[in-house]
């Protein structure tokens, strides 16, 4: 009955899309107030009936309904209850399902949230997010319905991928796809704003605690598959520059340039068509992220189909949806006002070089990861485009972009003077120099010195930033710890995600120019030397879990002839699936890692054993969530509120009556 019943509020919700569509559309044409309004009611409506849906494909996972084809392929009676919950989004289907979900609860806040905005722009932007669920809910029933019955029906299911039935994975979709589909919004807003005309500091009010929203989502969904590559895949790295790995990079550095670019919009009305250009190509490419993950076109650890029917319909929504974007931008975009100008050395020309140089970035992974698929589909040749180019070509960028980012903020908007620069640009640069030096000499690496200095650039201007803003030195302390409190979240927002970037460079370059490791064949008793430590393998022993069996390997780590830890690293066989999973013992310490993963062996032979030293990893990691919660303390401050829907009635009447063409406020 569940199926049945999620099956029909899928039909209501593609129907209620298709009326969002049309009915906004209209209203905006004949300044009709209630059809402009019937758009919110149907966006609350679309979510209600796709939760329903949701919902009922959780009750046939939890309750192992095995009638229902997905729940048989991908569930299994003995999972736990855990991977039975995370089993309904762990496979194309279900995922599918997880992102209509969070698409309509953010088409839902519109109407909710978006009271004091212009009903026309707020109307026409629900239209366009009613595209885009319809696309994707006609993807689902069409080509992917999670709900079809299979007859005879199986006494027990296939189970989930092994690889999947961990915490980290559990949670890491979830996370990713409120990053990917609250670009949406950027998307939508765009869009309205292209067909309605105008751009005001309204429309970038509105429009960058979404971003916000969008970018801090999306860098803890990154983050927590790099760890779960980390430490469940068993090959002791963090980020190998997948195809699929970079299809959720491109619109986190897109997402970036855009979070700068509406705060310009915002500020100083500045790079305004730039900023509608960029809120179409953000989502864009979390659309081209979907395409390759369940086109088929790429083979990756991270797919989840490979179902070439099902790539061209995705394909075909990217052309209608981006294409028919971009086509409308480049036909109303000479309609928007152009924004105001500004000097060279300004607040805003730091933040466009900052734009420019995350397009790049963004640029070089896009040229990496589909120049071999384009060679591929158009000649008979096959090249692979490995870390050592993006490597090489996108570290070259990022170093430029930290620089930047290190004195950037420290400018004034509008018109600032080389005078006034002079003095903190030298005490940062010779700061930074020491600190490079030091590093250089004592860790016997130039590059080592070079990252670190970067990192410690990007902090101390950070630091010199927020010092300048309470006035740290030039008032007593006092007062400026008074000041400090009155300070806006967004700066401390500002301040955070700055910081952890730095953070996060500390942790790649200690893994790239640091890390060491070894492989052997290890017997019981054994020992071996990383990293400071004696790794000795005390027994290997077999367990039977739940639905699975293990052959678990205990390790004693010695340090100083004094223990120091001990670590179990499992090796583990999923009948049900006849795979195998590696589970890595891991010491974790604030300046390294101990990394231990067990392999083949026998009892006369001995067992392969991989062993990783890996200093200042877990930053990489913590330097992410540091970005994270800066973007989202920066959601709590108060001048990103709009204005009350009494202050702005007229300018809602206004956006009524004005013709679609009318001049920018």
């Amino acid at each position: 009955m569940a199926a049945e019943v999620g099956n029909i509020a899928l039909i209501i919700a593609l129907l209620l899309a298709l009326i969002q569509i049309v009915a906004p559309l209209v209203g905006a044409g004949l300044s009709n107030l209630r059809l402009m309004h019937l758009s919110g009611f149907t966006a609350i409506g679309q979510l209600l009936f796709i939760t329903i849906a949701f919902l009922a494909l959780s009750v046939a996972f939890i309750g192992s309904d095995f009638s229902v084809a997905l729940v048989a392929r991908h569930s299994h009676s003995l999972k736990p209850l855990l991977y039975k919950i995370s089993g309904v989004w762990g496979n194309h289907e279900g995922s599918m399902l997880l992102w209509v979900l969070i698409l309509s609860l953010y088409g839902a806040m519109v109407p909710i949230f978006g009271r004091a905005l212009p009903i026309r722009l707020k109307s026409l932007a629900l239209s366009i997010q009613g595209m885009i669920g319809a696309g994707f809910l006609g993807f689902i029933l069409f080509t992917s319905n999670p709900f079809l019955r299979l007859f005879p029906i199986p006494l027990d299911g296939n189970g989930l991928n092994p690889l999947l039935q961990d915490p980290g994975l559990a949670f890491h979709p979830p996370f990713l796809y409120l990053g990917y589909v609250g670009f949406s919004m950027a998307f939508s807003f765009s869009v309205a704003a292209l067909i309605d005309g105008k751009v005001d500091a309204l429309w970038a009010k509105w429009l960058r605690p979404w971003v916000l929203a969008a970018w801090s989502f999306l860098t803890i969904g990154i983050a927590l598959g790099s760890v779960w590559a980390y430490y469940e895949l068993g090959w002791g790295g963090w980020w190998f520059w997948d195809p699929v790995e970079n299809a959720s990079l491109l619109p986190w550095l897109a997402g970036t340039a855009l979070l700068h670019s509406t705060l310009v919009v915002e500020r100083r009305y500045a790079l305004v068509n730039w900023t509608v250009l960029l809120g179409i190509l953000t989502f864009s490419l979390s659309l081209i992220g979907t395409f390759l993950v369940r086109s088929g076109v790429i083979t990756s650890v991270h797919a989840f189909a490979s179902d070439p029917e099902r790539g061209v319909y995705i394909l075909g929504m990217l052309l209608v949806l981006s294409g028919g974007a971009l086509l409308l931008y480049a036909l109303r975009s000479s309609k928007l006002r152009i924004g105001n100008g500004f000097e060279v050395l300004s607040r805003e020309s730091g933040l466009a070089i900052n734009n420019i140089l995350l397009v790049c970035a963004t640029a070089v992974v896009f040229l990496g990861t589909f120049y071999p698929l384009l060679v591929d589909i158009f000649s008979n040749d096959k090249i692979s485009v490995g870390p050592p180019f993006f490597n090489l070509y996108f570290g070259y960028i990022m170093g430029a972009l930290i620089i930047f980012m290190g004195i950037a903020p420290m400018l004034k908007w509008r018109h600032d003077s080389a005078k006034r620069m002079i003095r903190p640009v030298l005490l940062l640069v010779g700061a930074t120099l020491f600190v490079a030096i030091l590093v250089s000499l004592f860790g016997k690496s130039v590059l080592g010195g070079l990252g670190i200095g970067l990192a410690f650039w990007l902090f101390g201007g950070t630091l010199m930033n927020w010092a300048a803003k309470v006035r740290l030195g030039r008032i007593s302390f006092t007062r400026s710890v008074a000041l400090a409190r009155t300070l806006p979240a967004g700066i401390y927002g500002f301040v955070l995600a700055h910081i952890g970037l730095a953070v996060c460079v500390v942790g790649v370059t200690g893994m790239g120019l640091w890390s060491s490791e070894q492989i052997l064949m290890m017997q019981p008793g054994q020992q071996t030397r990383l990293g400071g430590y004696a790794i000795q393998l005390d027994q290997v022993t077999h367990e039977t879990g739940k639905n699975y069996s293990a052959e678990i390997a205990n390790f004693t780590l010695l340090k100083k002839d004094k223990t120091a830890a001990q670590l179990r690293s499992e090796r583990r066989f999923y009948p049900v699936r006849g795979m195998q999973t590696t589970e890595a013992g891991i010491h974790v310490r604030p300046g390294h890692n101990l990394y231990v993963a067990v392999g083949e062996g026998a009892p006369d032979r001995g067992w392969a054993v991989r062993i990783y030293y890996h200093p200042f990893v877990s930053w990489i990691w913590l330097g992410a969530l540091l970005m994270a919660l800066g973007g989202f303390v920066a959601l709590a401050d108060r001048r990103l509120r709009l204005p009350s829907a009494q202050r702005n009635t007229g300018l809602a009447n206004k956006a009524v009556s004005s013709p679609v063409s009318g001049a920018a406020t």
